[in-house]
């Protein structure tokens, strides 16, 4: 187990490397025998910083919720991470790049919750209860720790991406809000475009089987911490398609057919 101190000391690196788009090193390499727990650990005091600095929490993110991630992750379920004010971005709008590190984009649904999700025994249904809406959602995934060691090619580990908050960097929301029992979420699928080109595609039962899983999943894992997902947040329910990287001048487009359209540039 990690030390307070050195807890404290890898969240301000995190912090140092979103300031100046600057990756650091990976942290399980230079502190092999961290955990889970650590890693986590270092997330909530990074988190824990920010809220202090005056970036309120809007809500939560689920991630590495396929089967695929999870084996190359060496893990058997989904991590997750903190969605903070500054993260949100408008629909149709331009995303400055210099916000990110090494942002990628992936389609997800969001959850906006109008009253309190708690476990330890959180349902599907009572997400379903719990939820005013679901809505169409992109996350901008980012890498304040390095992907690939830059000395010796190592692939970072699941401690490195839970600790750089589950690699959240932003999120937009769009289409059109839906109450959840109007449509089966299950099949809910979306066209990812980059400038013009469909670089993924996917259906959102790719995310546990059912998207609402995902929020049951965190309701009940944040019990372990005493929190409760709140009413009036974001709850970013999972990808179901692949990252697509993204740099100054690109346009995504993510068209999620009856449920409308997200549409944004990097500059």
């Amino acid at each position: 187990m990690l030390t307070q101190d050195t807890i404290s000391a890898l969240a301000d690196e995190l912090q140092m490397a979103a300031e100046n788009r600057q990756q650091v090193r990976q942290f399980s390499l230079r502190h092999p025998d961290m955990t889970l727990d650590d890693a986590y650990a270092i997330q909530r005091a990074w988190v824990a910083k920010q809220i202090e600095a005056g970036a309120p929490c809007i809500g939560h993110k689920i991630g590495l919720t396929s089967r695929a991630m999870q084996r190359a992750s060496n893990i058997t379920e989904p991590d997750f991470g903190t969605l903070l004010a500054h993260m949100l971005y408008d629909n149709n709008g331009a995303i400055p790049l210099e916000n990110f590190v090494e942002p990628r984009v992936e389609v997800e649904i969001a959850f906006i919750l109008k009253t309190d999700l708690k476990g330890p025994d959180c349902t599907i249904f009572d997400v379903y209860q719990a939820t005013d809406y679901v809505v169409p959602a992109i996350e901008i995934i980012d890498a304040r720790i390095e992907r690939f060691d830059s000395e010796t090619g190592v692939t970072r580990k699941v401690y490195d991406t839970i600790s750089d908050n589950a690699a959240n960097g932003g999120l937009v929301l769009g289409g059109s809000p839906m109450k959840p029992h109007a449509v089966d979420l299950r099949w809910i699928s979306a066209l990812i475009h980059k400038n013009g080109v469909i670089e993924d595609s996917g259906v959102a039962a790719a995310v546990l089987g059912h998207p609402a899983m995902g929020v049951a999943w965190l309701a009940n894992k944040l019990h372990a911490y005493d929190e409760t997902l709140k009413a009036g947040e974001i709850i970013l329910g999972g990808s179901f398609t692949s990252p697509v990287p993204a740099a100054r001048g690109d346009s995504f487009h993510v068209d999620f057919g009856q449920f409308g359209s997200i549409s944004v540039r990097f500059e």
